[in-house]
């Protein structure tokens, strides 16, 4: 099956279920099932510059679709990607779209149209954070009603509440894909930052980079929209290792909190000192992406100075500060998505 690029480069389509394990009484009989697989769409363009692929990891209620088309029609990352020379895998989470989930495994939620507005779409019209009424890049209105809206809004699936069994799964599974494929790169967004950590600190022989767009934060309790949620391991649920051990619940994390760095940024909480190093994350290099109006503007400073304590080479590319301008949480299919491809594409072909 041809797949076409942006660049007009034929590209190989394969499709794949990896991980997952059998498991019985999960519906309260002996019957036995799969569960934790993820479904994986390999996209191998006809000529291969680089020999790393790149792994994409959606974030809340999202599908590896959302990275092949813009929601007005444009081409996605996968295609800008594939167009210089780089094998893509889209992947969906276990339980989510594509990946099956049984019916007994744990509830789910869905992101309501006022959050996808509020957070998302529309952020310039609620206000809800100093940066808000900078947000331009969005291709439409951003409300229900709008074509381009309701053409991202049909592409939102549910996930699951457990935020801490999602992780696990997520770490165990894409494990697993990197096990079979090999070194590799990985692209995670937002609520998929975390899974991101896991599998570096799980494979770090394997992922030979990270590039976080917003990832969850900031570090230890998250902020807005879910504020208030305890994140055990500083910027995972799930435990990583630390150097000296941070504890089986991440009760010797000490932390301390740092003025805020300016009136329109939450304040920073770091690791109180001596800090406690990331041993096998140190090894990665990560690049932590951060736009003009998202609410992750608030914080994102943050989870970069927590990393870089913690003995992580990690590069901040803060948008504003470079000059890409207006963008929000969902930027890598804003208007100006491939200018901000262009420069992770940049860091890439460095590391």
């Amino acid at each position: 099956m041809a797949f076409h690029s942006y660049r007009d480069v034929s590209a190989r389509r394969e499709v794949l279920y990896v991980g997952g394990e059998y498991t019985t009484n999960i519906d309260g009989t002996p019957a036995q099932y799969m569960t934790g697989q993820i479904y994986v769409e390999k996209l191998t363009p006809s000529t291969e510059s680089s020999k790393c692929p790149i792994v994409f990891i959606a974030g809340a209620g999202q599908t590896g679709t959302n990275w092949l088309h813009t929601p007005d029609g444009r081409p996605g990352w996968a295609h800008f990607f594939l167009g210089h020379g780089y094998t893509v895998y889209l992947t969906d989470q276990p339980s989510r779209g594509r990946s099956a989930r049984h019916p007994s495994i744990g509830k789910m939620r869905a992101l309501s149209t006022s959050v996808v507005e509020s957070s998302f779409t529309a952020i310039s019209s609620h206000n809800n954070w100093p940066q808000s009424k900078l947000h331009t890049q969005w291709p439409g209105i951003g409300k229900v009603g709008d074509p381009v809206f309701d053409a991202f809004y049909a592409s939102q699936v549910p996930m699951r509440v457990d935020k801490l069994a999602a992780e696990n799964e997520n770490a165990k599974a894409y494990s697993a894909l990197l096990d079979r494929i090999g070194e590799a790169y990985l692209i995670t967004h937002s609520q998929a930052g975390p899974y991101g950590w896991r599998i570096g600190d799980a494979r770090p022989q394997l992922v030979k980079g990270i590039v976080a767009l917003e990832p969850r934060g900031p570090p230890c309790e998250t902020s807005y929209p879910f504020p208030g949620q305890r994140i055990a391991f500083g910027i995972a649920d799930g435990e990583l290792e630390y150097d000296p051990p941070a504890g089986p619940n991440g009760e010797h994390l000490k932390t301390v909190k740092v003025p805020a760095k300016s009136a329109n940024h939450d304040e920073c909480t770091l690791q109180a000192d001596p800090p406690k190093k990331l041993k096998n994350l140190s090894s990665i290099p990560v690049l932590v992406v951060t736009s003009e109006a998202s609410f992750h503007a608030l914080f994102d400073y943050n989870t970069v100075l927590y990393l870089e304590q913690a003995g992580v080479n990690v590069e901040h590319a803060d948008l504003p500060a470079e000059g890409i301008r207006g963008n929000g949480h969902m930027f890598f299919m804003e208007l100006n998505n491939m200018v901000i491809a262009e420069r992770i594409l940049t860091w890439l072909t460095k590391h």
